[in-house]
């Protein structure tokens, strides 16, 4: 499957077979680097990797994956360059363009990694924005099949915050990939009416289901339940009010036991607040494999450079 150029921004982008394609390529990439293989596929390609927010995850895996297939990443953190201060978003793209083969954006708004993709000229991928995380929901859905074989008709369960750029994206990926996706939320924390259409649409297309709901009761025959931190990254002012509002919808062994499931297993794209969205026990109990999905996002990272740049 021929992806080259393009840039990875959102998966409304990319076709079930396109995703499914980069899943797999990751698996074989993953299984390569566990025999101790590893390749020259970005040999040559400087790659730049801006930071608006700080990371560990998105950081290192973007980081490793470049230097095991020959490529020279360079961070540009928040100080490093005039992105949209001195100089415009446009005119960085421009730049950074002429200098670099791919680019990596994590920040703030979805329009600067965007605009970072309509002007540079070069594959652009998008390691967060406050609207999508994608790369994140790649390596979810390898972490998936890993656990269950398959990932259509998988019952999933994400129950937290519904409108973050996590629960967007899972629902457009879920929905995409013909897994029936839950969204357990407070109303005022529901997605928006567009991103629900949207994922309705796919979901027609594929033969899932899409539920939004407040009630915490519905997780019975989950094979999965994701959750994430109560307040994203610039909404700290809201913490005290989440807390409030969210303690009903933490993970913890009674919501697990709800599934009827014993092997349902639990997920969180980390870092978490354990006390908060999840217990310690169900974060450190068997059936986690949120350290799984961690490394799994460089062997998708990795994947996604290597079929949009990589030789």
């Amino acid at each position: 499957m021929d992806l080259k150029g393009r840039s990875f921004l959102t998966l409304k982008d990319f076709t079930p077979e396109e995703i499914e394609y980069l899943i797999d390529l990751a698996a074989e990439i993953k299984a390569d680097k566990k025999k101790g293989i590893t390749g020259e596929r970005l040999k040559g390609k400087n790659i730049a990797l801006i930071f608006e927010k700080p990371s560990t995850r998105t950081r290192c895996a973007f980081t490793v994956a470049c230097n095991d297939e020959g490529g020279f990443p360079e961070y540009l953190g928040k100080g490093d360059i005039q992105l949209g201060a001195k100089e415009s978003v446009e005119d960085t793209a421009r730049v950074l363009g002429r200098m670099f083969d791919g680019i990596e954006f994590r920040g703030f708004s979805h329009k600067s990694v965007e605009a970072l993709a309509q002007y540079a000229g070069v594959p652009v991928w998008n390691g967060l924005t406050d609207d999508y995380h994608p790369t994140q929901i790649l390596a979810d859905f390898l972490t998936l099949k890993e656990q269950f074989g398959r990932l259509k008709g998988l019952n999933f369960v994400y129950i937290g915050d519904g409108r973050n750029n996590v629960a967007n994206s899972l629902l457009i990926g879920c929905s995409k990939m013909g897994i029936n996706c839950t969204i357990i939320t407070p109303k005022s924390l529901w997605p928006d009416e567009d991103m629900i259409s949207a994922s309705e649409t796919y979901a027609s297309k594929t033969g899932s289901l899409v539920t939004i709901t407040d009630d915490v009761n519905r997780v019975e025959g989950a094979d999965c339940i994701y959750t994430d931190v109560w307040c994203s990254m610039g909404e700290e002012d809201k913490a005290r009010e989440r807390i409030v509002m969210l303690k009903p919808y933490q993970v913890n062994e009674k919501l697990m036991a709800k599934t009827g499931k014993p092997e349902t297993i639990f997920m969180h794209c980390l870092p978490a607040v354990k006390g908060n969205e999840v217990t310690e026990e169900v974060f450190e109990s068997a059936t986690s494999v949120v350290f799984d999905e961690a490394e799994n996002r460089m062997h998708t990272i990795k994947a996604v450079m290597i079929a949009t740049l990589g030789e």
